[in-house]
């Protein structure tokens, strides 16, 4: 099944006009089954096509660019580029799909929005899978991902554009030279000197500099321990952002999630894999 392109227009928590969300959408759009799979810091959309195309006979899926990413707009207050953002983004998508119950995949970023939403009273997330994301992220990868967010270069080619990706993605694990253009073409755009640039705002580092300027650990214990829907985490065994023990309390506070290690990847999994889409077949089982 093919993708549809859509966008919803959502407002700016505080009060100061509109921007505008793109999602991609497929499978049959009167599937009550619905899943909507979230993305990371940088990413966009489209990471989910593979993972789409496995489970659109059986599911409704919908894949949004957090706004800042992708398709969608860029904010002018770069310090709303948060949770209650996300938050309320994700409740207006969700109002336009009028449905009321779905299943939630977030990769790392998408992972955090999709435990904060799991959280809230009333929250639609009727199962939740967490890819390589949990309620403590570590100070070293922090900084790691921080080090390429805020100054992200520009590319005369693809090419050039596509090694940096496999440089800066490379705990994504082995890809196949398709699969690495995948990654690259979707998420970088043409700018007006002709170059090309990643399409997410730089802007987005300052929220994130917040979190990850104290140097320490951040923990959410508090959120997870609220969440009560089935869950599963995914987490790639060479993670940095996800520890062990980490995974293993997971296991055992809060959802009591389901647990399953990826090995040979670190964070984070594509879930493009025949293996891995296998694995998000069934935790949505």
């Amino acid at each position: 099944m093919s993708l549809r392109e859509y966008s919803v227009q959502c407002g700016n928590v505080d009060g100061s006009g509109l921007h505008r969300m793109a999602y991609v959408e497929w499978g049959e759009a009167d599937n009550p089954r619905v899943l909507v799979c979230v993305h990371g810091l940088t990413r966009c959309a489209r990471d989910f096509d593979d993972l789409a195309r496995a489970l659109a006979a059986d599911y409704r899926i919908v894949c949004p660019d957090v706004v800042g990413r992708g398709r969608s707009d860029w904010l002018d207050n770069k310090l709303l580029y948060d949770m209650p953002q996300y938050l309320v983004d994700m409740s207006t998508l969700l109002a336009r799909l009028n449905v009321t119950e779905i299943n939630w995949l977030g990769t790392s970023m998408g992972g955090l929005i999709g435990m904060y939403y799991a959280a809230l009273a009333h929250t639609p997330i009727h199962r939740l899978i967490l890819n390589d994301i949990g309620p403590v992220l570590t100070a070293a990868s922090l900084q790691r991902i921080g080090e390429y967010v805020g100054q992200p270069p520009r590319f005369d080619t693809l090419a050039e554009a596509e090694q940096f990706v496999r440089f800066v993605s490379a705990p994504f694990g082995p890809h196949d030279d398709a699969q690495w253009r995948h990654l690259t073409e979707h998420v970088v755009r043409t700018t007006s000197d002709g170059q090309l640039a990643f399409r997410y705002d730089p802007g987005i580092v300052e929220t994130y500099k917040q979190i990850a300027g104290s140097g320490e650990d951040v923990e959410l214990w508090s959120i997870y321990e609220q969440i009560r829907c089935p869950t599963v985490v995914l987490r790639g065994a060479e993670s940095d952002l996800l520890r062990p023990d980490t995974l293993q309390q997971m296991s055992q506070r809060g959802p009591r999630a389901r647990t399953v290690e990826i090995p040979g990847i670190g964070h984070a999994p594509t879930l493009m894999t025949a293996e891995q889409i296998a694995l998000v077949r069934a935790a949505l089982a």
